[in-house]
């Protein structure tokens, strides 16, 4: 099955595409946030025309784990989300997603400053394969 998964941020949404066997994780840009409805409707448009069978949303817990602003601002898009379509839905833990999203950007001669929709769509890769890991160590 492939999965949708979105780097929710304030100004952007990071997209990745990915979870068939053998087939790797990426990235497949970004969406310039609007209003919540223009966002869910831009975010299952995307993942109807990539034949996304799920969607992957990354939580931004603090450091310590616990839900601040940003994790609740997110839960409010997921129940939305789940209000608005019939595929599944998950969530997973997506600290530090974007700090080495801007790493690997930097190694590899990328300023991450400059590329700000980049980061935003390595960080969903990042967050579709900690979930896809997750998956697979409870099988």
């Amino acid at each position: 099955m492939q999965f949708l998964a979105l780097d929710l941020g304030n100004r952007r949404i990071g997209l990745a595409i990915g979870g068939e066997e053998g087939v790797p994780v990426v990235p497949v840009g970004h969406l310039e946030r609007k209003t919540l409805r223009r966002d869910m409707e831009r975010v299952l448009a995307a993942a109807q025309e990539r034949g996304a069978g799920a969607i992957v949303i990354g939580m931004p817990y603090s450091l310590s784990g616990e839900t601040g602003q940003q994790a609740k601002l997110a839960a409010g898009f997921v129940r939305e989300l789940h209000r608005r379509t019939h595929l599944p839905v998950y969530t997973v833990d997506e600290r530090f997603s974007s700090v080495a999203a801007e790493g690997l950007l930097r190694d590899s001669g990328v300023e991450p400053s400059r590329r700000k929709g980049e980061v935003d769509a390595l960080a969903a890769v990042l967050i579709l394969e900690r979930f896809l890991a997750r998956e697979q160590g409870q099988r």
